[in-house]
């Protein structure tokens, strides 16, 4: 869990990603958008991963990446740099994540059950975690 609640920037950049051990891990952006949820302010100017943080989640072997906001990258950037270079290290994005809050730091298990569907670019997906002692 990477906590960037109170952040006073929407970027998430690699800085705020160096404390955290991330190799094999589900690596989940904590930044509170989700209160958002429902209200037309959700789709507006929500937190993303920089470039330079989804390279770092993908250099450092990250197994999947994680946010708690309506997408991984700056809507207003078609450039999508965390979609395109996290998919290319083969590592899956989970968006609109919610109550991520209620996770401890550490000590869960994070999983993202897709449906078996073939021919979709994009689809839900049952997330959920389990904590372990």
């Amino acid at each position: 869990m990477v906590d960037v609640t109170g952040s006073r920037t929407r970027a998430v950049d690699r800085a705020q990603l160096l404390p955290y051990p991330v190799r094999d891990k589900a690596v989940l952006v904590r930044t509170g958008w989700d209160r958002h949820w429902g209200t037309s302010a959700y789709a507006g100017d929500h937190p993303f991963l920089t470039a330079g943080a989804a390279a770092h989640l993908a250099d450092s072997g990250a197994r999947l990446a994680g946010i708690d906001a309506i997408n991984i990258d700056d809507t207003g950037d078609p450039e999508r740099p965390a979609h395109s270079l996290l998919l290319a290290a083969g590592i899956p994005v989970c968006e609109h994540l919610a109550n991520l809050g209620e996770l401890p730091a550490a000590g869960f298990r994070f999983s993202a059950v897709p449906p078996a569907v073939t021919g979709f670019g994009t689809f839900p997906v049952r997330a959920y975690a389990t904590w372990y002692a």
